[in-house]
């Protein structure tokens, strides 16, 4: 478990929040997942909801499209933590690079950003103003880990290292790449090639993963509450997964990790 009460170095990935077209049905499906309670901000914020587990928050709810527009499909966000949004707006621009939404005040909280790496990856930015990000991380129900998903490895790994400073530790191996992001030598999350049979509709991607203590009885709950299964529960070096989609087709991974001190 993970607490933190100051900002996120930059270039961690230090926030999540959900986009859906009905935010009742993720207060309903995620408080019952994962026991999250949430707490509307008000009309100044389009009732964006922040979900907390034991007091610390964990990630953000918004909704609400107005009639005239077509929702986007439901989907996570991962935003990556900066001191200085501007700069890091232009670095993004000068990389090649897509701003999708200009840097924005969100009252006292701090400022946000929404962008694309040149492999259209979308990504957020925050800058951490009376709001630093995830108070917890790394225990059942909270963030555990981020990752970047892309057709061109290298193109991304160039961009992340221009515009956060990223270093990378390879993981990859025959048929598999794959780079773990590090920040002033410290893991922060990953990035990998997205394999030749993934379809071609599936565009480059973070993906957020959470942490639980069951994984197969978690897929079972996703499915209780009108989730559903993309990729079966399997084992892997770090934990047990599975891939599943929430009640309204956002895509998440849940992960049963191997604790540290493990053979």
């Amino acid at each position: 478990m993970v607490t933190r009460d100051t900002p996120w170095p930059d270039g961690t990935p230090c926030w999540v929040d959900l986009m859906v077209p009905d935010p009742r049905m993720a207060i309903d499906f995620y408080g019952a997942l994962f026991a999250w309670a949430f707490a509307d901000q008000g009309d100044e914020t389009g009732n964006y909801l922040l979900a907390s587990l034991g007091g610390r928050q964990v990630a953000g709810v918004m909704g609400g499209v107005p009639p005239d527009q077509e929702a986007p499909p439901a989907a996570w966000t991962t935003y990556l933590a900066t001191s200085d949004i501007d700069k890091t707006v232009a670095a993004t621009s000068q990389n090649g690079g897509q701003v999708m939404t200009p840097p924005m005040e969100v009252g006292q909280a701090g400022k946000l950003a929404i962008a694309a790496d040149p492999t259209g990856a979308v990504f957020g930015l925050w800058q951490a103003g009376e709001r630093n990000g995830v108070g917890l991380t790394n225990v059942a129900g909270a963030l555990t880990w981020s990752e970047c998903m892309t057709r061109d490895h290298d193109r991304a790994k160039d961009f992340y290292a221009q515009v956060f400073g990223h270093a990378f530790d390879d993981m990859s191996a025959e048929g598999f790449r794959y780079a773990t992001l590090k920040v002033g030598g410290k893991v922060v999350g990953g990035i990998g090639q997205l394999p030749d049979e993934v379809p071609a509709d599936v565009p480059p991607h973070w993906s957020v993963y959470f942490a639980v203590t069951d994984t197969d009885a978690t897929v079972v709950r996703v499915t209780e509450l009108g989730g559903g299964l993309v990729r079966e529960p399997w084992d892997s070096p770090y934990g047990r997964l599975a891939q599943v989609v929430d009640n309204q087709g956002a895509h998440f991974q849940v992960i049963t990790a191997i604790p540290a001190d493990a053979p």
